[in-house]
């Protein structure tokens, strides 16, 4: 089995358990490409056998999510997990929805984010939680992100909550992005409920949950089928014989990657050509 399931993570497990749980399920090698916090929810592509192989296609995929907003109160990791360091009044003239997104198409655009303190950011070999831990205070530097789009969702006057969608680029920090809206409503918030709809092409509609799995429903991505907007090219029994023993093969084809398959049209894996070299680079 190999190829890549798109599963529903559930709240309080980790990206790991789901890891763990799916593998002993499978009995096959999973990876994933990218941590959900445990209360979040969401898309968590698992890569299955030799679609582990993939995650270098995998990493700088844009990202949708369902977040909402608690204002009024900030805790030490901006989310629902932290304690409370914080208070302050919430100007309910300010939760309007012109003024909402008056303050979310302000926000739009490429900018720079200072990461939380609570994430697995390495600053001299060391993440940034493991400081925080210890009370210690580290200079993070800013990052470049992008926030491609942010929708309003809901108004919670009473408990002072705003739901929204945001469509942004990977390495976005949405507990930042939270604290961040609240600052601009001019008071605190953190983060109280997260889901993922959306890594890259992988949409929530096309998730299963762990325990679909279980009962044999896998959705599974073939390899074939992720490379699908990928050339192809056919290799005779010979030159099959050495691609899949890694000899390098000459095809004036341009560079890129390309869909191998034998003349009996049996997929074969992925080839990679550069400089009219054609070469092995996934096989199954």
């Amino acid at each position: 089995m190999n190829g890549i399931i798109i599963v529903d993570k559930p709240k309080e497990f980790t990206s790991n358990d789901v890891v763990c749980k799916v593998k002993k399920i499978l009995n096959e090698k999973v990876g994933h490409t990218g941590t959900l916090d445990p209360n979040a929810t969401g898309v968590l592509p698992l890569l299955i056998g030799k679609g582990t192989l993939l995650s270098k296609y995998l990493i700088n995929h844009n990202k949708k999510y369902e977040a909402v907003i608690k204002l009024g109160i900030r805790t030490d990791t901006a989310d629902v997990e932290g304690k409370i360091i914080k208070e302050k009044d919430v100007n309910r003239d300010l939760l309007t929805k012109e003024n909402i997104i008056k303050v979310f198409n302000n926000m739009v655009g490429e900018q720079e984010q200072v990461p939380p303190m609570y994430s697995a950011i390495k600053v001299n070999g060391k993440k940034l939680y493991e400081y925080a831990r210890c009370g210690k205070n580290v200079d993070i530097k800013p990052r470049k992100i992008n926030i491609y789009n942010l929708e309003l969702k809901n108004i919670n006057i009473e408990e002072r909550e705003i739901t929204y969608i945001v469509n942004c680029s990977k390495g976005t920090y949405i507990r930042t992005l939270c604290e961040n809206i609240a600052e601009k409503l001019e008071t605190i918030g953190y983060m109280k409920e997260l889901r993922r709809l959306q890594v890259g092409d992988f949409k929530i509609e096309d998730a299963v949950s762990v325990k679909d799995i279980e009962n044999g429903k896998l959705n599974i991505i073939s390899i074939e089928d992720f490379f699908k907007e990928n050339k192809n090219i056919v290799l005779n029994e010979k030159d099959i014989t050495l691609f899949l023993n890694g000899v390098r093969l000459t095809k004036i084809n341009p560079d890129g990657l390309y869909k191998i398959y034998n003349e009996s049209k049996t997929f074969i894996g992925i080839g990679i050509i550069k400089n009219n070299l054609l070469k092995r680079e996934i096989v199954l």
